[in-house]
């Protein structure tokens, strides 16, 4: 089996595939209060057009995708695309992301699904007046139903923290307090500039090492063994059944080991997250594109995937950051 391999020998077998660039959140660092400018529903990748690009990618060695968006789930018909995904016997891992506000009625349908297993919940408040800040949107109460539902589901619940100076950094610890007796895992996240504007001005950094000391004001950590090429720093504390990730998404000290690719919702591959595309799949596939031209341009582009995300950002042709992490996949 031929494999995607870049020129730095990191075998990439992890694929991130926004379904939609569609959101029925408005989270400031994501985009800006009026939404953004979403694509017509005929540039969106097609059911069939993702579940070829993953069949072939799985041929190159491919074993995990994750759904994102936008919000997944705003997608019409989306469990007859898990459900076609499932069929595909090559990949091993169906993973979501999901913003939680209209999954719990799917929850029983998803744990039938073997190929499920991780279930990302966005959540970056404990608190509904500071929630609906964040989200401006009032739908607290119908994501935190679904983190208890979830979390008492068999499938394992990971809560991402978006990390905002001004904003939540007074709650790092109250989610810290939720992995006592819940079975999940905490993981918290650097803030991007992928907010549809660039990054917004702050007076602190709150990266990594601020993240983990605030922490440790609290509670006492010990660092446990990651896989090679986790995006997290993972730690656990002794009496809880949780754990707790910090994710160094902006400093990016976790590119090394990266295994991924991205697929944005109209089907530009991105080696990178800081990259501004290098190539689009859907225009490929719709001129007549066979299967094994597939392989051989997927082959040749993972080919040139950059070191880092500084150097991806870098060589940016299309200027400084500024998407919104919904056009990309979050």
């Amino acid at each position: 089996m031929q494999q995607l391999i870049d020129h730095f020998g990191r075998q990439i077998n992890y694929v991130r595939l926004a379904i939609t660039d569609r959101c029925n959140l408005r989270c400031q660092y994501c985009m800006p209060a009026q939404g953004i400018e979403i694509a017509p529903r005929a540039h969106l990748l097609t059911f069939k057009e993702m579940y070829r690009i993953i069949r072939v990618l799985t041929e190159l060695g491919v074993t995990k995708v994750r759904l994102t968006g936008g919000e997944p789930f705003v997608r019409k018909d989306i469990i007859k695309f898990l459900e076609m995904l499932s069929f595909n016997d090559l990949l091993e891992t169906i993973n979501i992301t999901t913003n939680g506000v209209v999954i719990a009625k799917h929850i029983t349908t998803l744990e039938k699904m073997d190929k499920i297993q991780n279930i990302n919940l966005s959540i970056d408040s404990l608190q509904k007046e500071k929630f609906f800040q964040i989200t401006r949107r009032d739908v607290f109460s119908e994501v935190y139903q679904t983190l208890e539902l979830l979390e008492k589901s068999t499938l394992n619940l990971k809560l991402n923290v978006v990390v905002q100076a001004g904003v939540n950094t007074d709650e790092i610890t109250d989610f810290v307090a939720l992995t006592k007796n819940k079975h999940l895992a905490v993981r918290f996240i650097e803030e991007m500039p992928f907010n549809g504007k660039g990054k917004r001005e702050t007076q602190e950094n709150w990266n990594f090492n601020r993240i983990l000391q605030e922490i440790q004001t609290q509670f006492e950590l010990q660092e446990v063994d990651s896989e090679k090429s986790s995006t997290s720093r993972n730690f656990k504390i002794d009496g809880h059944q949780g754990s707790i990730g910090i994710i160094p998404a902006f400093t990016r000290t976790i590119c090394n080991d990266c295994n991924r690719i991205r697929i944005t919702p109209v089907g530009t591959l991105k080696n990178c997250l800081f990259d501004d595309g290098v190539f689009n799949i859907r225009d490929f596939i719709r001129d007549g594109a066979s299967n094994e031209d597939l392989k051989n341009i997927f082959l040749s582009l993972v080919k040139n995937k950059p070191a880092n995300g500084f150097i991806a950002e870098a060589s940016r042709s299309k200027g400084n950051v500024s998407e919104s992490m919904s056009t990309i996949g979050g």
